[in-house]
């Protein structure tokens, strides 16, 4: 867990000429960047994205920290290209993988309580983030979602990648990514409908408004509010 001790793991900001840096540099000139500069770099972004799939603190810390293990590990193999996409698709593999995890112990006594977890003495970075994400009920929608379908629409509604992009982030086919946005989006206006006005009067429309078409727009509404959080 990502720790208010290590601050060089917390979240910082950043330019975005800073985050384009290592991508200026041409494959015959490029250096590997040190630990300190992709954590200050790519810190932010890291544990937003992080937090978007797991849809809490304690599990997006743990992965952000993974994540960056994991960059750490691999920085000799990388390719110069896009390191924005690079960790896009670091981040979104590992949720996966600790999605799949989590899945084969899920009846285990031991398993962590999320709900149960004791609250930080001290607002850390992490939980000054927390304070201005989305709003419980949204980030529930989000965590409805199946992770396949989750990791398709944050990556597409909220960091704002290409079809394409995300086809080459997740590995499959672009069609593949079409079915899982358009399906993820179906779920999320389903999830949001009672929040469409006049959703207490039941399914009926109200003054020949269709509330589902509300409900459609109160979700692309309240994901656009979290891509600029």
């Amino acid at each position: 867990m990502v720790s208010e001790s290590q601050p060089e793991n917390a979240p910082v900001d950043v330019t975005e000429s800073q985050t384009a840096s290592f991508d200026e540099q041409t494959a015959a000139a490029w250096t590997p960047p040190s630990w300190e500069e992709i954590v200050q770099t790519h810190s932010t972004r890291v544990y937003r994205l992080a937090y978007r799939l797991t849809g809490n603190q304690h599990d997006a810390e743990d992965l952000t920290q993974e994540v960056f293990v994991r960059v750490f590990r691999s920085l000799s193999t990388y390719t110069p290209g896009t390191f924005e996409g690079w960790l896009h698709r670091i981040t979104t593999n590992l949720f996966l993988d600790m999605v799949r995890r989590k899945q084969r112990i899920r009846f285990d006594a031991l398993a962590d309580d999320a709900a149960e977890r004791l609250p930080s003495r001290e607002p850390s970075p992490a939980q000054q983030f927390h304070d201005t994400h989305f709003d419980a009920d949204v980030q529930h929608a989000l965590d409805s979602l199946a992770p396949e379908f989750r990791a398709a629409v944050v990556l597409c509604d909220i960091e704002g990648l290409s079809y394409e992009e995300i086809a080459a982030t997740l590995g499959v086919k672009l069609g593949t990514v079409r079915s899982r946005i358009h399906r993820g989006r179906a779920h999320l206006r389903a999830a949001l409908q009672h929040r469409a006005p006049g959703a207490g009067e039941g399914r009926e429309r109200r003054a020949g408004v269709d509330v589902e078409a509300e409900a459609q727009l109160l979700a692309a509404d309240a994901l656009d509010r979290g891509r600029s959080s």
